[in-house]
């Protein structure tokens, strides 16, 4: 391996491994949707916390049996090496049993199912055929004949069932009810997550390409992809501006905009980048986008919420 490569997968041990296995980076896709339908419902009654506390642990581990099942599909139809970037690793670069990993993806599965059972008895049983659906998603993302991700299709999915379905069930199983409220909220964090997917894309371009899949990146080319990804982040802080002058909705969503910096920093650094490795802080700073921004738009109803 030569020197860059060193540098980029430094020598990893014990539970870091296994850390890296659920590619940390990509779990605000999955917390920061149920912060955000779960402080919208605080304006209609008391949070239930075991609910919320339940919510969360379930949708991080189905985004981290998501990751497993890509670890292992992407190694048996051979993408993935030992100089990949963006992967756990733990396959190709630390010798863990593909076999294991497959497992423990469906192992965090069951859990989730079981988090989901009680989510359900407590609210709606409607939650569990959601939830089945959003796991088999999952599953289908990477696993499967037709691989979502190897379509068009994977930053619409995963903004759809990551960003809508997540908020909505997180604001249902507090308030009993969905809202246009809660739908017209959940879109920017919907937009933002598929722009996570789509840097992800951009970043995989190449290999993506010899590989045969025909993403969006493909499908219109590394500069349009960089447009395309600019163009979701300018979509979703317009959709605050929408949300606070036609629905009257707390100004204090716009404390939203101070994760504007980062949007930035993330389609500056693709610009002009053709390694994954050069591309990986734009990627990094695509998903801290999402996770101040939504750690921000959750705040702020928090806010409206105790000064009212």
């Amino acid at each position: 391996m030569n020197i860059q490569a060193q540098s980029a997968f430094p020598e990893e041990k014990g539970w870091r491994i296994w850390w890296r296995l659920t590619r940390p980076h990509t779990l605000t896709a999955a917390f920061v949707p149920v912060l955000l339908g779960t402080a919208l419902s605080a304006n209609q009654q008391p949070i239930h916390g075991l609910l919320f506390a339940s919510m969360l642990v379930a949708s991080l581990l189905i985004q981290a049996a998501t990751n497993m099942f890509n670890e292992y599909y992407d190694y048996a139809r051979g993408l993935d090496n030992q100089h990949s970037v963006g992967i756990g690793g733990a396959i190709v670069r630390h010798g863990v049993k593909p076999a294991t990993v497959l497992g423990l993806g469906f192992a965090f599965l069951g859990a989730a199912v079981l988090l989901g059972v009680y989510i359900s008895a407590s609210s709606s049983w409607w939650i569990a055929l959601v939830g089945l659906v959003s796991m088999a998603a999952g599953y289908f993302y990477t696993g499967g004949p037709y691989p979502i991700a190897y379509t068009p299709f994977g930053e619409i999915t995963s903004g759809f069932f990551m960003g809508f379905v997540i908020t909505q069930i997180s604001y249902f199983i507090q308030t009993g009810s969905i809202s246009l409220i809660s739908v017209l909220v959940s879109m920017p964090i919907s937009i933002l997550i598929g722009a996570i997917m789509l840097s992800n894309n951009i970043r995989d371009l190449d290999g993506d390409k010899k590989s045969g899949r025909k993403t969006v990146a493909i499908l219109v080319g590394r500069e349009k992809a960089i447009k395309l990804l600019a163009a979701m982040f300018i979509v979703s802080y317009v959709f605050i501006l929408i949300l606070i002058f036609f629905f009257s909705l707390s100004p204090w969503l716009l404390l939203t905009f101070a994760s504007i910096p980062k949007a930035i920093k993330a389609v500056k650094g693709f610009i002009g980048k053709t390694e994954p490795i050069q591309m990986m802080p734009a990627m990094k700073a695509t998903a801290q986008t999402n996770t101040i921004f939504g750690f921000l738009m959750a705040a702020s109803f928090f806010i409206s919420y105790v000064i009212s």
